[in-house]
């Protein structure tokens, strides 16, 4: 089943984002690569895909796991959460249907 990981940054988590973010996309990669992987990316903090400083307000990944508990493990794993940049990570079971 699939399920969305809807996180949530601190304040200007930009810099914490830059350092963290070869192993935090070498693991969406590997979801990806075992063809788990829904769709995942942030959300720019201005009203345009390269908000340059404003940075991200948080992130979206939508990929298939056995079950809430280990998308919810995946999610605590990730090296996001260990370098600070989100101050809430929430799990759903995700129903894809469009398109």
């Amino acid at each position: 089943m699939y399920y969305a990981i809807i996180s949530e940054d601190v304040e200007n988590s930009l810099p914490l984002r830059q350092s963290a973010r070869p192993a935090h996309i070498e693991r969406l990669q590997a979801l990806k690569a075992e063809g788990r992987l829904l769709v995942a990316g942030p959300h720019p903090a201005l009203d345009t895909p390269e908000p340059g400083d404003a940075g991200f307000t948080g992130s979206l990944v939508v990929a298939e796991f056995d079950s809430l508990e280990a998308a919810q493990a995946w999610a605590d794993a990730d090296p996001y959460v260990d370098a600070g940049v989100y101050q809430k990570v929430v799990v759903k079971p995700f129903k894809a249907v469009l398109p």
